[in-house]
């Protein structure tokens, strides 16, 4: 039964849109950062014509927004103008974390031995504001810190590699929270494969890099699975890892 978004944005807040020739992407990165920390559920019904009232805005960007959050996957669209936020399921954990292994490994590799020291230093800061975030349990903070730290790992791939990466990194957003949520113990795991993972970057270790870039996105899917469905079969996660770092995680 979806949750009706009456009850379900009530306290949520209102978007700033400080840019009239960037409504739709503004409201579309406002409404990912949503249903992406949670404040949006899955299941939860939303209506086009709804939060365009609610956000001041006409009809016309709202649908815009709508169909790039469709084209993600966090949203099922419906003939009425009506969605509804997409479940967590593994068999999109599969195939999002199984595309991205492959991509972010072939980033790694690209990248390592040629990190400038700024973006060294920035990626060790990184780090530090990820240790930091999570004592104070800023899960918000945390993800946008880990989501550069990762898009520094992979700063050599141009285009259009790199904004194929962004791409999946975005969408499975919602899959690391949920993993962090629910392990405590996630975070030091997690911790040490970053620190690992950008020495080996730092360091020219190409096949290194490309490795533990991918057994670290394929430990985060398995995790991931465990809860959502135990029993699932991995096969498109196992096969990346296969292809990437020669076996399991």
């Amino acid at each position: 039964m979806p949750v009706r978004v009456d009850a379900a944005l009530d306290d949520l807040a209102i978007p700033a849109l400080d840019n009239p020739r960037e409504t739709s992407s503004q409201l579309h990165t406002h409404l990912r950062r949503l249903i992406n920390d949670g404040a949006i559920a899955p299941g939860t019904e939303l209506n086009q014509a709804d939060l365009a009232r609610r956000f001041n805005v006409s009809r016309i960007p709202m649908r815009e927004a709508f169909r790039m959050l469709q084209q993600e996957g966090l949203i099922d669209v419906q003939l009425n103008q009506r969605a509804v936020v997409r479940a967590l399921d593994a068999g999109e954990v599969d195939q999002l974390y199984g595309v991205r292994i492959s991509l972010e490994a072939l980033g790694a590799r690209i990248t390592a031995g040629r990190l400038t020291d700024t973006e060294v230093a920035e990626a060790k800061e990184c780090l530090r504001r990820m240790r930091r975030t999570k004592r104070a349990a800023d899960m918000t903070e945390w993800v946008t810190a880990h989501r550069r730290f990762h898009t520094l790992c992979t700063a050599r791939a141009g285009a259009p590699l790199a904004g194929i990466i962004l791409s999946y990194s975005e969408r499975t957003e919602r899959y690391v929270r949920f993993g962090q949520q629910a392990h405590a113990d996630a975070f030091a795991v997690a911790e040490a494969e970053h620190e690992q993972i950008l020495g080996s970057l730092v360091a020219g270790e190409a096949d290194t890099a490309g490795a533990l870039m991918a057994r670290h996105l394929a430990h985060t899917a398995t995790t991931v699975l465990a809860d959502l469905d135990d029993g699932f079969e991995a096969l498109t996660v196992a096969e990346s890892l296969q292809m990437c770092a020669g076996g399991s995680v």
